[in-house]
């Protein structure tokens, strides 16, 4: 989910007993929001030679969430507000369902670049602010370093920073590589976080990320996943593979030719889930891949599973493929009562990214708290 010159831990286990830290937890995807953070794309090189059908998408992409929820969007500067305010209204977006702010950024990956929201045991809504070093792959990423800052500011949440728990420094982390079930269990990759060890935060292990997981998320059972999808730019991180639909399913993304890279990565990532389903309730169940998305000779990340779950619907992106149906057929399935909603994606995911990537949810705390 980025663009510009291109430059082993075992399955855990536990119940989804709640022992929180700070009494901190990070609710599942599903539970409700008070908005959804996206910001407005205008950076070329993360979509080379097609930026132009980009903001088109982005305003599809509200049209369809300001039914559910309010958005909130970053514009990099006054003219990019101009661009993204023509296209909402092009789209019939009621002006009440969006506000646009004016906040520079470097790239549009809000998934990555912007806090996790968790709610305190007071109720309130706490904003976690992973440092940010652009997937360790390019310079171009300060301004996303201080978006965090920005959403405190507008939205007058608190905000912390999380440290290291063996040297105190800031750690290093990025939204698209978690996903949790709101009830203490959470789905992490050994790609993103253990593979190369230096990629973000040299010489930590498997057991001090749980610690940290457990500390600002509430996480008490950390499932250990193996590779990503193929084309990931971003070492692997969940959120194109594996997903929850409710505090004991996983929907995988299994591929099932075995000529194809992503069959062995998804078995392996079967054969851990079904290990933790021995000892622990867990039901999986499993989504295809579209045909390989290739431009420019260039494999992309297409996946059905960067799903983004909005309070009352779940977006999906599709790339006119027949396993655009089986896909959708198979969320709506995990997700009763909310729309599914296909969202074109071929031109997106260019950018590498797709709708999970771009959005960030903020979650509602309680009644009493805001």
């Amino acid at each position: 989910m980025m663009r510009e010159g291109k430059s082993a831990a075992s399955a855990g286990s536990g119940a989804l007993t709640m022992e929180l830290s700070l009494g901190r937890r990070m609710p599942a995807e599903w539970e409700k929001h008070d908005a959804t953070w996206i910001a407005w794309p205008h950076h070329e090189p993360d979509w080379p030679g097609k930026l132009a059908p980009i903001p088109w998408v982005y305003a599809e992409v509200v049209r369809a969430l300001s039914d559910y929820e309010k958005v909130e969007i970053l514009c990099h500067d006054a003219t990019v507000a101009e661009n993204a305010r023509t296209l909402l209204v092009a789209h019939g977006v009621k002006e009440q369902r969006y506000r646009l702010h004016t906040v520079s950024n470097d790239r549009v990956w809000l998934r990555d670049s912007a806090p996790t929201g968790v709610v305190r045991g007071d109720g309130r809504v706490e904003l976690i602010n992973w440092g940010f070093n652009g997937w360790a792959k390019y310079d171009n990423y300060k301004k996303d370093a201080e978006i965090g800052a920005e959403i405190e500011r507008l939205t007058g949440l608190p905000r912390i920073v999380p440290r290291r728990p063996d040297n105190g420094e800031r750690l290093i982390l990025e939204g698209g590589g978690i996903e949790v079930n709101g009830a203490g269990r959470m789905l992490v990759t050994e790609e993103w976080l253990l593979t190369d060890v230096q990629v973000r935060n040299p010489l930590m292990m498997a057991g001090d990320y749980e610690k940290a997981f457990h500390e600002y998320l509430g996480v008490t059972d950390t499932i250990w996943l193996g590779e990503g999808a193929v084309g990931d730019d971003t070492h692997g991180h969940i959120d194109d593979i594996a997903r929850f639909s409710s505090r004991d399913t996983v929907i995988l993304a299994y591929e099932q030719d075995p000529a194809d890279e992503n069959h062995a990565r998804s078995a392996d990532n079967m054969r851990r889930l079904q290990a933790v389903a021995k000892k622990d309730p867990l039901r999986i169940v499993t989504i295809p891949f579209p045909r390989p998305v290739i431009m420019n000779g260039e494999r992309l990340p297409a996946s059905y599973a960067n799903f983004y779950i909005a309070n009352g619907a779940v977006l999906v992106p599709t790339f006119n493929d027949p396993n655009d149906r089986v896909a959708l057929n198979g969320i709506a399935e995990a997700f009763p009562g909310r729309a599914v909603i296909g969202i074109h994606a071929v031109d997106l995911v260019w950018g590498l990214g797709t709708l999970h990537c771009l959005t960030q949810q903020q979650p509602a705390g309680t009644a009493a708290s805001r």
